[in-house]
C-alpha cells in the first residue's frame, strides 16, 4: 500500500516559515488580488488566498471588478499596481471573461511582481535554471518530492499533460532535477505504455479516473496534481485512487496533497518578491 504524501501538512510548514520570516522584513508583504467576474472557483480560489495571506503575516489587497470591465481599465489597474510600493505580487485570476486577452494582462504584469511565474522573462529565467520565481504547482509537486525523500536523478519521470502553467514547467523542474522526463499529451500514441515506465508519475489532464491501475508500474511515485468534479460532485483527481493506490510507493490523494502546497508556495513567492523590494 502507497505511503499518502501529506500536502496539507507539509503546507502548513512552508506558511509557517514564510509568516516568521514575513515578520523580520521592515513592513508586511504585500499581494494584490484581481477577480474579474463572478466565476464561482474563482471566488472560491480568491476568497482561499485572502486566508493564506492572513495566516502568513501578508497584507492582501483585493480589486474585484465587474465580468464588463474594458481591457484598457484592467490594464489601467495592473500599471497603478506595477507602482504601487505596497504591492510586492499581482495576480490575476485566470480565467478571464472572453472579451479580456488573458496573454496580455500577464505581460502587464512587471516579472518581479509576477508571483505566478507566468510571464515569458520568469518563465525564460526557469529554462535556463536561473529562477526569479518559480511556479506555484510544479514548485509544490517538488517541495513534496524533497520532503519524502523521493529522488528524481537518474529516475524516469512521465507528465501528462502540457500546459503552460502545470506540464511544460513540471517537466524543465524534474529535467533540472536530473530527472528522464517524458512529456505526454491528448495525441501520444501508447499512452499507457509510455506510463508504464515511469518511476514517477505526474498528472494534470483534468480527467477524472483517467490513470487506471494498468497504466502505472509496480512502485511508482504518483502525483495527482488536477482537481476535478465527479459524477456526484466530489472533489477527485485525474487517478482512480483506489485501484491505483496499491501498486504505488507514494501518491498524493485529491484534495490534501498538490492543492495546499501550491497555495503554500505562492506565499513562500510573495516573500521572496518582497525581500527583493525591501533589503
Amino acid at each position: 500500500m502507497a505511503i499518502r504524501i501529506d500536502g496539507k501538512a507539509l503546507a502548513a510548514r512552508v506558511k509557517e516559515q514564510v509568516r516568521a520570516e514575513a515578520a523580520e522584513l521592515p513592513r508586511k508583504p504585500g499581494l494584490a488580488v484581481i477577480l474579474v467576474g463572478e466565476n464561482p472557483a474563482s471566488k472560491v480560489y480568491v476568497n482561499g488566498k485572502e486566508k493564506d495571506c492572513a495566516e502568513c503575516g501578508i497584507e492582501s489587497f483585493p480589486h474585484k471588478l465587474p465580468a464588463e470591465t474594458t481591457q484598457e481599465a484592467l490594464l489601467e489597474l495592473i500599471r497603478a499596481l506595477n507602482a504601487d510600493p505596497a504591492v510586492d505580487g499581482i495576480l490575476c485570476q485566470l480565467p478571464l471573461p472572453e472579451h479580456l486577452d488573458g496573454d496580455a494582462v500577464i505581460n502587464a504584469i512587471v516579472p518581479d511582481k509576477d508571483v505566478d511565474c507566468f510571464h515569458p522573462f520568469n518563465v525564460g529565467r526557469m529554462s535556463i535554471g536561473q529562477p526569479v520565481f518559480l511556479p506555484c504547482t510544479p514548485a509544490g509537486v517538488m517541495e513534496m518530492l524533497r520532503a519524502y525523500d523521493i529522488p528524481v536523478r537518474g529516475r524516469r519521470c512521465v507528465v501528462l499533460g502540457r500546459s503552460n502553467i502545470v506540464g511544460k514547467p513540471m517537466a524543465m523542474l524534474l529535467t533540472q532535477a536530473d530527472g528522464t522526463v517524458t512529456v505526454c499529451h491528448s495525441r501520444t500514441e501508447g499512452l499507457a505504455e509510455i506510463t508504464r515506465q515511469a518511476d514517477i508519475l505526474v498528472s494534470a489532464i483534468g480527467k477524472t479516473d483517467f490513470v487506471t491501475a494498468g497504466m502505472v508500474k509496480e512502485g511508482a511515485v504518483v502525483i495527482d496534481v488536477a482537481m476535478n468534479r465527479n459524477a456526484e460532485g466530489r472533489l477527485c483527481g485525474d487517478v482512480d485512487f483506489a485501484a491505483v493506490e496499491p501498486k504505488a510507493s507514494y501518491i498524493t490523494p485529491v484534495p490534501g496533497g498538490v492543492g495546499p502546497m501550491t497555495r503554500a508556495l505562492l506565499m513562500r513567492n510573495i516573500l521572496t518578491a518582497a525581500r527583493s523590494h525591501q533589503l
